[in-house]
């Protein structure tokens, strides 16, 4: 008779293997070994860094690997695992904490102490620990306790703290080839021991096109649907699995967009619609647009990019630009989606067409100049009259422009030492034009009517300059 010991060894060895034959065809026919590795060639090609690093079983350093879904990160990780001598040890930071990262340490400690082993630690969506949580990391980072393998779908330069950035190399694995993929798949369908190898299943192959390019270079998504397809069909009389393109197209309808409202490819992609409005290019702002609703991106977020960008880059050049991005905010939230789509592509063709001035960065130049050179008395006749008129002059002198017949008289507005300089220069621009015009007529008046001879242009700002100033009004 079986000891109870002996019994229990293989009830567990007998429900593993079956878990593994039960398991998601992507778990399943997840490469074991480098060889067996699919794409990332810039960084795993031969003779390159990383792979010879993994091969010597001599990793350099703690390494964090990061891309976009189903790039082959945690398989990377797998690989590297049944590479090298050292222990390998694997937590999710989805679901482990400080507790079970402090057992792990513990055990590293001892193994070093007692066997002379090293650990390695795969941290899989390390950027999900808080900053204490990736601080627990550090010394045992630092002194050699385990090297660390983080896996992150963030940049890590953002969502991980710096100082354990500074002690690991980063390495930016990218969305498969459609070569890759297809290789993937093909894989799947002829291997008898993890795929479909020995079942009888024939792929169109319009159908395998469709899986590959829907898949979006996301080995998993493929796997995923290239198996829905061949479990939900049934055998013809023969016995054969025949995946069409319709079954393809109903295993996997819709292109993965890599789009995560918090993530890189939001900023990215909203500074590209940005960017493109700006540049005058209305077919690059709707291939943007559509991709930010596609994705689920907020309308309103975009409408609110909008009417800044209307005063930021279209400004006096069109002044209609401000009035309809806000009046497409305003009909967006009445009519709501999908309707609400329309006034929101109305204002970015809109804006993309209209003319373009970025005058407005001249109140920028003012507030550096504030900055740079401390509080100004307004001068006398400018002050408020209706407090201090008796006791102080205030107002006294000041002349009222509507009392003239063109609406204009020529007095003193800037503090006297300040006299003659320019902050405002019209961009020349659609509506600008009669700007600069007018303001060229009201300039010559004032500074003939004041004696001013020199005058002063103040020039533009660094980009850099005005996004510091943007940042002290955000803090105010």
């Amino acid at each position: 008779m079986l000891s109870y010991n002996v019994f229990m060894d293989l009830f567990t060895h007998a429900n593993e293997q079956r878990m593994k034959s039960e398991a998601p065809l992507a778990a399943r026919m997840r490469p074991r070994t480098l060889d067996e590795f699919v794409g990332q060639e810039d960084i795993l090609g031969p003779g390159k860094l990383l792979r010879r690093a993994i091969e010597a079983d001599r990793l350099f350093s703690s390494i964090l690997l990061w891309g976009p879904p189903g790039t082959g990160k945690t398989t990377l990780a797998m690989c590297i695992a049944n590479t090298t001598k050292s222990h390998f040890e694997t937590l999710s930071a989805v679901l482990a904490g400080k507790a079970e990262l402090r057992v792990v340490i513990d055990a590293a400690l001892e193994r070093r102490k007692l066997y002379q082993k090293k650990t390695v630690l795969f941290v899989d969506e390390v950027h999900r620990w808080n900053k204490a949580q990736q601080d627990a990391l550090l010394p045992h980072v630092e002194n050699g306790t385990f090297t660390l393998i983080g896996a992150t779908t963030e940049n890590p330069y953002f969502e991980v703290i710096s100082a354990l950035v500074s002690r690991s190399r980063v390495f930016q694995l990218r969305p498969l080839g459609d070569g890759d993929v297809r290789t993937l798949l093909e894989r799947a369908l002829s291997d008898p021991e993890r795929g479909y190898g020995e079942r009888s299943v024939q792929v169109d192959e319009d159908a395998l096109a469709h899986l590959i390019h829907v898949a979006g270079g996301d080995a998993r998504n493929a796997l995923n649907a290239l198996e829905l397809a061949v479990e939900s069909t049934p055998p013809d009389k023969q016995g054969t699995v025949q995946v069409t393109l319709s079954v393809a197209q109903e295993s996997i309808q819709r292109r993965a967009v890599l789009y995560d409202k918090d993530g890189d490819a939001h900023y990215d992609t909203t500074s590209a619609f940005i960017k493109s409005v700006r540049g005058s290019d209305p077919d690059a702002a709707l291939y943007w647009l559509a991709k930010m609703l596609y994705a689920g991106e907020d309308p309103r977020f975009i409408l609110r990019r909008l009417i800044i960008l209307a005063g930021e880059d279209i400004g006096l050049g069109d002044p209609m630009g401000l009035l309809v991005a806000n009046a497409a905010a305003q009909a967006f939230d009445y009519i709501g989606l999908p309707e609400g789509i329309f006034p929101l592509v109305e204002a970015t063709l809109y804006l993309s067409t209209a003319t373009k001035s970025n005058s407005a960065l001249a109140y920028f130049k003012a507030f550096q100049l504030i900055e740079d050179e401390g509080k100004v008395d307004v001068p006398s006749h400018l002050a408020d009259g209706n407090r201090d008129a008796a006791a102080l002059g205030h107002g006294k002198g000041y002349k009222y422009p509507h009392e003239s017949p063109d609406h204009f008289l020529p007095q003193q507005y800037l503090p006297r030492p300040l006299l003659g300089t320019y902050f405002y220069k019209p961009s020349g621009q659609g509506y600008e034009v009669k700007v600069a015009e007018r303001l060229q007529r009201w300039r010559e008046a004032q500074a003939k009517a004041l004696g001013i001879t020199e005058t002063k242009e103040i020039p533009d700002l660094p980009q850099s300059t005005v996004e510091e100033i943007k940042h002290k009004h955000k803090a105010t």
